[in-house]
């Protein structure tokens, strides 16, 4: 059973190069370890019965981002690399070495003996060279894998065990993003499918723990565990194969649903918790995992191609404006206030709350001195334009809508009006090209400080259509350098800048929140807040 009914995932890294600050800050911070707990030795044999949110629409690890679907395909697919999630350190798996050159431009990789994937292939360096050649063919639906591959030259099979990458620009981030699911290794047999045809689980063969077995859409997919496996990563618990037998991913929509199924012991694990049964799971004996997505936390990104957004005392008046304490009224327990524009599980975040803290009197003066003066009901106009700023969101994130009303309420008390557009998936990605839209709300994950440039650069996706010389040479410096030190010190630079000249606006640290029943063990998130089965296992009943 349980140990504690409550336990947080908080995972507070700072540094690499910061052993004890982190570790001090772990402490301070962390309310309990990064699994879920039962009693005894592990237990080998069972079926885990999940309830995700959504469906995983597409399960080819490179060709999708959503958290159902790398939920399911992180089980199946092993990555060249692993992060560990306390330390930030990058560690083998596939690979069990590596160089990088001092310009960060080739990286030398060097693969571990031994390795099949389920259908019987061998992993060799030609099968990686595939595999990256591949990733950046694939169309629309690679787009953010291909960001990982900024610059991207080929690859060469030095001989079978050993695979050199070479970008045609500096790409420091590379080395991280062989860690994450979207550059996971697939066999050939899977290469050699349609984009299409690699969506369907029959077609994704992986090297990892588990294997595919069904899929019927918007109902469930199965997994079983693959006999043999032998070369987890070195952020595992144990050796050899997975504990579990079986792994079944069942669809449910409906948070409540979930909530119940998890009380009457229909399932064993649900994600997607909501703040408002936090607590009720937790008092049922239900083990509460949370842990904060890495990278940009959710944010208002202000559009400097819009008509209001663009004018730096009104992003000054926003950055102020906003009270992030405020958010607990609203967020649970899970969710934490922004402290700086990098959720606090980023390798490389810094501490930024001061700049961040509520200071609705400063806002209210920056937009004195900008000439918005108070209209008649409260809301600034200036040449006789009312200070309206209109945000598109997802209206598929339940949190979204009660966080940007409490925003809206804050905003107006300083006579900014914010204008609420809750958009479907599709209607956001269009809407967001827009130039004419103020601000958009959303978050991007990536245990890496290389966030920052594909969030914020006016090379890459520039969420918030930057400008600014001065933070794309700090930007530039990220995906050049290769020295960690020397890389944090960028970051550090960058997020202070971000947030000082208001191109993000942090509001909270999206985080992941999962209910374990009780006599379920292993249960972790990995270094991107997903779900890990490998250590997993069930007490027997």
């Amino acid at each position: 059973m349980s140990t504690s009914p409550v336990r947080r995932v908080t995972g507070r890294v700072l540094t690499a190069g910061a052993a004890f600050a982190a570790a001090a800050l772990v402490a301070a911070c962390s309310a309990g370890p990064a699994t879920s707990t039962a009693s005894g030795a592990p237990q080998p044999g069972g079926v885990l019965r999940v309830g995700l949110a959504a469906d995983p629409v597409c399960l080819d690890p490179q060709q999708n981002g959503n958290a159902a679907s790398i939920n399911i395909s992180r089980q199946v697919v092993d990555g060249l690399t692993d992060l560990d999630p306390e330390t930030g350190e990058i560690t083998p798996w596939l690979a069990e070495s590596w160089e990088v050159s001092p310009d960060a431009r080739t990286f030398t990789f060097h693969l571990r003996e031994g390795v099949t994937f389920s259908d019987g292939t061998p992993l060799d360096a030609q099968v990686v060279k595939d595999n990256l050649d591949k990733v950046v063919t694939l169309g629309a639906a690679t787009s953010l894998v291909t960001g990982y591959l900024k610059g991207y030259a080929g690859a060469t099979a030095v001989d079978p065990r050993t695979v050199r990458v070479e970008f045609s620009e500096p790409n420091a981030g590379f080395l991280q993003a062989t860690s994450v699911v979207q550059l996971g290794i697939v066999a050939p047999s899977t290469l050699q499918k349609s984009a299409e045809e690699r969506c369907q689980a029959q077609n994704v063969i992986g090297s990892g723990p588990f294997v595919f077995d069904t899929y019927t859409q918007n109902v469930s997919t199965t997994l079983t565990k693959r006999p043999g496996y032998a070369w987890p990563s070195a952020v595992g618990e144990h050796a050899g194969e997975a504990y579990l037998d079986r792994i079944e991913f069942n669809v449910i929509a409906e948070s409540g649903v979930r909530t119940g199924s998890l009380q009457s012991g229909q399932l064993d694990v649900i994600t997607d918790v909501q703040p408002v049964d936090e607590q009720l799971l937790a008092s049922g004996g239900a083990t509460v995992l949370s842990r904060a997505n890495p990278g940009v936390d959710n944010t208002l990104f202000a559009k400097g191609t819009s008509a209001f957004a663009s004018d730096a005392a009104v992003r000054t008046a926003l950055q102020k404006a906003v009270d992030r304490q405020q958010l607990a009224s609203v967020l649970g327990a899970s969710h934490k206030p922004a402290t700086s524009i990098l959720a606090a599980t980023t390798p490389g975040y810094v501490d930024e709350s001061v700049l961040l803290a509520a200071d609705p009197a400063g806002a209210a003066a920056a937009l004195d001195a900008a000439g918005w003066v108070p209209g008649p009901d409260g809301i600034r106009v200036r040449d006789g334009q009312r200070l309206a700023l209109d945000v598109i969101y997802l209206s598929s994130v339940a949190t979204n809508q009660t966080v940007l009303e409490l925003l809206q309420q804050q905003l107006r008390d300083v006579g900014i009006e914010l204008v609420l557009r809750p958009l479907s998936v599709a209607d956001y990605v269009t809407a967001a090209k827009d130039p004419a839209v103020n601000l958009s709300f959303g978050n991007f994950t990536r245990p890496d400080l290389d966030v920052l440039r594909t969030t914020f650069s006016a090379k890459a996706s520039n969420a918030a259509r930057v400008d600014d010389p001065e933070l794309e040479e700090l930007l530039d410096g990220l995906a050049s350098t290769a020295d960690a030190t020397a890389r944090e010190a960028l970051g550090a630079q960058a997020q202070k800048l971000i947030l000082e000249r208001g191109y993000g606006i942090p509001v909270y640290e999206l985080a992941q929140v999962t209910a374990v029943a009780p006599g379920v063990d292993g249960v972790r998130y990995e270094s991107s807040s997903r779900l890990i089965f490998f250590d997993a296992w069930k007490a027997a009943q």
